[in-house]
C-alpha cells in the first residue's frame, strides 16, 4: 500500500480510537507538541538531549540572546559587556527581573549558577559548557566579574546558549532533585508539571520582562508530549491530539505535505550523525577497532551520499569531520574524505587480518532505519554487528565504560555555532572521547585558548586532519529536519533545531 494511503488508513483507524480523549484546542489556547525521546531530568545542566535544549529555551533565560537570523549579540539577563583582557569578561546585569516564583534576580544568583555547576559534586552532565570559566565574581547587585580559566573567544556565544541562570534561593532549598521535579527559570513559560514517562506542562509566564529579546508570548500553554513512535505522532497529529511533531522521515513528510490542515516545513539543521569507534585504552585487547586499517574500512564501507539521497534527504549533505560546517574552527581542508569503496573496505579488512570480517555490537537511541541501513553497509564488507536500540542514557553509559565497539549516535551542539562544541567534546580527553589522542588533545587545548583567529583555525584544522586520518569517527551526514504541524499554527524553524514556540500564534481566523 502506498504510504500515503497507509496514512490514511491509519488516520481513520485512529479517529474512532480517541474518542473521549482531550485534543488539542486552538480554543483553550494550548500548543501539544510531540517527540520521542525525553531528557531524564529537565534541569537544563543535567541532560542534553535536544528536547531537554528545547524545554531550556521555553522556561530559562541566558545572559546574552543571540539572534538566530541575523547571529547579533543582543541583551538578554545582561544589558553589556565589557573585556577587562583575555581572561575577564564584565557583565551588567538587567534589574527588574523576576523569577517565576516572584524571587527578584540579581548577581548573587549569576554568581551561584556558574559557581555551583563548577564544583566537582554538582554531577552535571553538561561540564563541557561551563568548563573554560575559572568561578564568577560578583562586583555589586548587578554587575558580575567572569573570571576564565584560560583565553576562550567563544565565551559569549556559550553565555548566549547553554548556559541558563538558576535561581540561588529556590535552588539552596529544593536541592537538585527537588529542582529537577519544579524547575524555575526567568524564562517566557513555567514549567508547572513534569511527568516522567509522559512530559511536560508550561505556562506562559505573564510577568515576563517586556524588554526580553524574545518578545512577549502569545500562546498561553504548552504541553509537551512523549510519544516514541513516529506513527503514533502522526496519527495524533492527523486527528488532533497533538499540533506540531518533528523529525519525520522524508518519505513520511512527502506523504503529509499534500494532506489537508497540515503544513509540512524543512531545513538542514546543526546536527550530525556519526559512528563512533572504541580505540582508546579501554577497549578489549583483542578489539579490531584499536587497528587502523580496521576504522578506515568501516569509513569506506559506510555510503554517506546514499544515505542522504535515499534516507535523510532534504538539506542534508555528507559530513567528513566531526563538526558543522558553519562552526567557528570548523576548518576542514586538510581532512580525508573516505570514498564509499566497499572493495576497499574489504582490502583493508584483510590486511588488518581479518579476511572474513568479523562480529560486532552497534548501539544506537534514535532513527533505527539510519542504524539498519548502516548496518546493511558494514555487512556487505563482511562486519556483522548486531544492533542494540535503547535509551540514550544506556547507550552513552556503555560508551563511557568501554562496552559499546561501535555506536551510531547525532550531535547538535546544543546549537553553539563553534567547533568547541563538537570537536572540543568528543575529542578533548573527557568522558566522550574514545580515542585520547595526545596530539589531538593538545591542539584542541591551544585552539580553545588562542585569542587570535587565525591560529585558532590553525590548530583545528591540524586536529580535524588527525581525527580523520586515524579514522577515529566515522562521521556520516547533516540532519534536515522535517516538521509537521497543523496549519492553524504560525511556526518558523531555525538551523540551530531549537523550535522557538515563544515566537509562535495561533492563524488569526
Amino acid at each position: 500500500m502506498p504510504l500515503r494511503h497507509s496514512l490514511l488508513a491509519l488516520s481513520a483507524a485512529t479517529l474512532g480510537a480517541v474518542s473521549g480523549q482531550v485534543l488539542a484546542d486552538r480554543a483553550d489556547d494550548t500548543l501539544v507538541y510531540a517527540s520521542n525521546s525525553e531528557p531524564e531530568n529537565v534541569s537544563p545542566y543535567f541532560n542534553n538531549l535536544r528536547e531537554g535544549v528545547m524545554l531550556s529555551h521555553l522556561a530559562w533565560d541566558t545572559l546574552i540572546h543571540r539572534d538566530p537570523a541575523s547571529g547579533d549579540y543582543q541583551p538578554q539577563l545582561a544589558t553589556d559587556w565589557q573585556w577587562v583582557d583575555s581572561t575577564t569578561l564584565d557583565l551588567d546585569l538587567r534589574r527588574g527581573v523576576e523569577f517565576q516564583n516572584g524571587e527578584p534576580f540579581s548577581a548573587d544568583d549569576v554568581a551561584f549558577t556558574f559557581n555551583h555547576m563548577l564544583e566537582p559534586d554538582s554531577k552535571i552532565v553538561t561540564r563541557q559548557n561551563i568548563d573554560w570559566i575559572d568561578h564568577v565574581e560578583k562586583l555589586d547587585d548587578y554587575r558580575v566579574r567572569f573570571h576564565l580559566a584560560h583565553p576562550f573567544p567563544a565565551a559569549l556565544e556559550y553565555l548566549a546558549g547553554p548556559t541558563p541562570i538558576y535561581p540561588q534561593q529556590y535552588y539552596q532549598q529544593v536541592g537538585p532533585e527537588g529542582y529537577s521535579r519544579h524547575p524555575i527559570g526567568t524564562g517566557p513559560y513555567e514549567i508547572t508539571q513534569v511527568s516522567p514517562g509522559e512530559g511536560v506542562t508550561l505556562q506562559k509566564n505573564d510577568s515576563y520582562f517586556s524588554d526580553s529579546p524574545l518578545g512577549e508570548p502569545s500562546i498561553g500553554t504548552l504541553v509537551f508530549r512523549v510519544v516514541p513512535d513516529q506513527d503514533s505522532q502522526v496519527a495524533q497529529l492527523m486527528t488532533g491530539q497533538v499540533d506540531w511533531i518533528w523529525r519525520l522521515p522524508a518519505d513520511q513528510a512527502d506523504s503529509m505535505a499534500s494532506m489537508p490542515n497540515i503544513t509540512v516545513n524543512s531545513g538542514e539543521s546543526m546536527r550530525v550523525g556519526y559512528v563512533s569507534m572504541n580505540s582508546n585504552n579501554n577497549a578489549p585487547e583483542d578489539s579490531p577497532f584499536r587497528k587502523l586499517k580496521v576504522r578506515q574500512a568501516v569509513n569506506h564501507a559506510l555510503n554517506r551520499q546514499g544515505m542522504v539521497d535515499n534516507l535523510v534527504r532534504g538539506d542534508s549533505r555528507p559530513i567528513h569531520a566531526p563538526c558543522f560546517p558553519s562552526q567557528a574552527g570548523c576548518e576542514t581542508g586538510d581532512v580525508v574524505q573516505y570514498d564509499y569503496d566497499p572493495q576497499q573496505a574489504r582490502q583493508l579488512l584483510e590486511e588488518a587480518g581479518y579476511p572474513d570480517g568479523f562480529e560486532t555490537d552497534l548501539y544506537a537511541y534514535r532513527d533505527r532505519n539510519y542504524a539498519e541501513a548502516i548496518l546493511n553497509d558494514l555487512r556487505a564488507v563482511g562486519i556483522r554487528a548486531r544492533l542494540h536500540f535503547m535509551a540514550y542514557s544506556a547507550v552513552r553509559e556503555r560508551q563511557r565504560d568501554g562496552r559499546a565497539p561501535m555506536t551510531f549516535q547525532t550531535w547538535g551542539s546544543n546549537s553553539v555555532n563553534d567547533a568547541s562544541a563538537f570537536t572540543g567534546v568528543y575529542f578533548n580527553g573527557g568522558a566522550d572521547d574514545e580515542a585520547r589522542d595526545p596530539q589531538v588533545m593538545k591542539l584542541i587545548s591551544q585552539a580553545n585558548s588562542e585569542t587570535d583567529p587565525q591560529a585558532r583555525n590553525s590548530d583545528y584544522r591540524q586536529a580535524l586532519a588527525r581525527i580523520s586520518q586515524q579514522a577515529y569517527w566515522a562521521p556520516l551526514f547533516s540532519y534536515s529536519i522535517n516538521y509537521a504541524y497543523t496549519d492553524q499554527l504560525v511556526f518558523t524553524p531555525h538551523t540551530d533545531a531549537i523550535p522557538r514556540f515563544y515566537d509562535s500564534h495561533w492563524q488569526q481566523p
